[in-house]
């Protein structure tokens, strides 16, 4: 057999075993938020902190290739659980745990960025064509409010207003929507789309982030998120620039813990709940 067949057929056999990898790590991320929401948060977290460890093992011991950097990049999915999970916020209010929980994750993504040899750019840190990325921000109205509906949460503040809402807002712009997509789109994306290609990057770092939803234990979410996911990392993909979906994220997250709960008689009048039970 010529040397060239020789060696494509090696670099197939490459990629497959990595993709089998791959999925076996996110039926591992999955497990282990399924142990966390419906077992035992203990369990959960000690899932995560072994596969953050075989993650960073197999990064280590792949490190030549293009999938080491995948493996290591797919290693802040564990992390954020454990950070979550592991942290002494007991007494802060909720709003501002993202923001605790934020600079340990900040700070790994940074160096996660240097370690793979990444460009500001290449990670989606660019403005971008503003009219479209302003265009894509404001789908975070709609998704914040479709996601209330699926989730019906209580508010994150105590009182609606401008001086309750600002810093809460600012955070969760910041800490989830900035930060989860420069994570998730940004890094993993980018990374999975040079290591086994770009549709399968697109799909896996959508289905990865999904996963993390689980513990709000709605499966109709966890469809919801995945299709928002699959939508922002087509977005990317094509603009090549997070600021749009960041802004999105960040909004919908706002809607959906800061305004939307406190109009809830309003939005199930409007859609005619109200009567029908449903409210």
């Amino acid at each position: 057999m010529p040397a060239g067949r020789v060696a494509a057929k090696r670099q197939v056999c490459l990629r497959n075993r990595n993709i089998a990898w791959l999925w076996f790590y996110w039926l591992g991320i999955t497990g282990a938020e399924l142990c966390t929401g419906l077992a035992s948060v203990r369990a959960g977290m000690w899932l995560h902190i072994l596969l953050l460890s075989c993650l960073l093992l197999q990064a280590a011991l792949t490190y030549r290739h293009s999938a080491g950097r995948l493996y290591l990049a797919l290693c802040m999915a564990p992390l954020i659980r454990i950070l979550s999970l592991a942290l002494p916020l007991a007494g802060v209010t909720v709003v501002y745990w993202y923001a605790i929980i934020s600079v340990p994750l900040f700070m790994g993504t940074l160096i996660l960025i240097r370690l793979l040899g990444l460009r500001l750019w290449e990670v989606g840190i660019i403005p971008g064509n503003w009219s479209v990325q302003v265009a894509v921000g404001l789908l975070g109205a709609p998704l914040g409010l479709i996601e209330y509906f699926i989730l019906n949460p209580r508010p994150l503040i105590e009182a609606p207003g401008w001086p309750e809402i600002l810093v809460p807002a600012v955070v969760l712009l910041v800490c989830t929507g900035f930060l989860e997509e420069l994570i998730f789109r940004g890094v993993l994306y980018r990374v999975a789309s040079e290591a086994v290609g770009k549709r399968f990057g697109l799909f896996y770092s959508s289905f990865v982030f999904a996963s993390l939803h689980i513990t709000h234990l709605s499966w109709l979410d966890v469809l919801f998120v995945l299709g928002v996911a699959v939508t922002f990392a087509w977005i990317v993909g094509r603009y090549r620039s997070i600021t749009g979906v960041s802004l999105a994220h960040g909004i919908t997250n706002i809607g959906l813990y800061l305004v939307w709960p406190f109009f809830r008689a309003e939005i199930y009048e409007g859609f005619g709940l109200l009567h029908s039970g449903s409210f």
